[in-house]
């Protein structure tokens, strides 16, 4: 009796898009990374896949249509769609299954289990993905860093989720609960193993990067055989000493940020800080719930300065915001003019379902709010303008993000990818993404800088800097 050969079955593939901030970002990462650990190969297309993915964003309504859009499009283009994110508790989830009934399963955001447990019901592993799992041969296929969603020379690293603020306009903590750090010793082991996939920048996110640690009391950690508090400042000694770029996100001006500052000055962790002070006038920070005297805000930016004159501060603010006083509104803009911040991004104000601020009286008119915008964006506009001019005969370290035909772009210290400026070398194309190189500033915008190489090429950086 003659026996059949066996045949291998085709691998079940699933589609993935990712919407929202850094922060969700990971979360999809994380997700990737254990489907390829359990043998799922990730198609780049509807048609390839068997089940597609959708993580969501609902900080604001713009991005909570952008998501419904995606949904409604994985559902016409593949039908078989599981809908993960910040859209995936309460009256969003209700609103996303009403307009799309058909969705396999809606769950909340960090919510791996339940994604992965939707992807095991509607696309089963095969026998051979099973017995990879067991035998776990599939390890060599997945870097130790995990799959990653960002070019290969910068990568997110989540230190915490959610957080312990109630501010009025946002529903994070609705979203993503209270405040949950990570172990220090987790958080630097998987930065190392980031540095040894030649990951040259660390971008360090959470809700509230300040806050790390207070849930676990500061827990004492051990890095390398040496003891470390969970907190801001242990963390960043410890990613300083790794050798890359470490940049802070999400900081709020609490007064234990002034201690990073002297590890800014001796080139331990980049010179650079993103506080969004949301405001100036005292008590448009007290309707929303935001900490911090920006008097006392203003004083310490000097110190930081003084400190360490490289220091480069990014910021985001909210116009608009109901109640908000023209008198408020122009303390704002002279808090801009004295504050003399590199980075600003901008919001009107926009009502979000379930914050407590749409019940605050006395909203302001659409045609005021975008009147205001447009002040502040000019009135920033010239601070970063001058504050770019400045920078023209400064040599500076670039990291290349690009190249093509036209040259390279690439950034500096003062620009984080996706929110802030670029550095454009222009006919330079002698390069990789992930080199850094030596430039000297040639020119300026209100945004971005032109540059020209020190030395031919990285090789000849790297020999001179040894």
């Amino acid at each position: 009796m003659s026996s059949t050969p066996e045949t291998s079955s085709p691998k079940q593939k699933v589609g993935f898009v990712s919407l929202g901030c850094p922060k969700a970002l990971v979360d999809s990462e994380r997700i990737l990374t254990q489907l390829k650990l359990e043998g799922y190969d990730i198609s780049p297309s509807y048609d390839g896949a068997d089940v597609v993915v959708v993580n969501t964003c609902g900080f604001i309504d713009s991005a909570k249509q952008e998501s419904m859009d995606a949904i409604s499009e994985a559902m016409k283009e593949n039908g078989k769609v599981i809908v993960t994110g910040c859209m995936g508790k309460g009256s969003d989830a209700e609103a996303i299954k009403a307009a799309n009934p058909n969705v396999l399963s809606i769950s909340g955001p960090a919510d791996y289990a339940t994604v992965l447990g939707a992807v095991h019901d509607y696309i089963p592993p095969t026998i051979e993905q099973k017995s990879a799992a067991e035998h776990n041969p599939l390890i060599d296929l997945v870097p130790p860093q995990g799959i990653k969603l960002t070019p290969k020379h910068y990568a997110y690293l989540k230190i915490s989720e959610g957080c312990n603020h109630r501010c009025t306009f946002c529903i994070i903590p609705a979203m993503r609960g209270d405040l949950v750090s990570r172990p220090i010793s987790e958080v630097v082991d998987e930065a190392k193993k980031l540095v040894a996939a030649g990951v040259r920048e660390i971008l360090v996110i959470s809700q509230d990067t300040s806050a790390y640690g207070v849930d676990v009391k500061y827990k004492l950690d051990f890095v390398n055989g040496r003891a470390h508090e969970t907190r801001m400042q242990d963390l960043a000694v410890a990613l300083g000493e790794l050798g890359v770029w470490v940049r802070l996100h999400y900081v709020y001006p609490y007064p234990h940020v002034d201690k990073v500052i002297p590890l800014m000055a001796e080139g331990k962790i980049l010179p650079y800080l993103d506080i969004p002070f949301q405001h100036a006038s005292p008590r448009i920070l007290k309707l929303m719930k935001r900490p911090g005297n920006q008097v006392k805000v203003l004083e310490r930016i000097k110190a930081w300065r003084e400190i360490c004159p490289e220091l480069v501060i990014r910021s985001t603010f909210i116009v608009g915001f109901p109640g908000e006083t023209e008198q408020e509104f122009q303390m704002l803009l002279d808090w801009l003019e004295e504050a003399q911040l590199d980075r600003v991004g901008c919001f009107k104000y926009s009502p979000v379902e379930g914050a407590t601020a749409n019940e605050l009286p006395d909203h302001i008119p659409e045609d005021i709010q975008q009147q205001r915008w447009e002040r502040f964006m000019e009135t920033q506009q010239k601070i970063s303008s001058a504050r770019l001019q400045a920078r023209i005969g400064q040599e500076v370290e670039v990291l290349i993000d690009e190249v093509d035909e036209q040259g390279a772009i690439g950034r500096c210290y003062a620009d984080a990818p996706e929110i802030d400026g670029k550095v454009y070398l222009d006919g330079f194309t002698d390069t990789f993404p992930g080199d850094a190189l030596l430039v000297t500033i040639t020119g300026a915008d209100e945004y971005d800088l032109w540059a020209e190489p020190v030395y031919e090429d990285e090789a000849d950086y790297e020999a001179e800097q040894a």
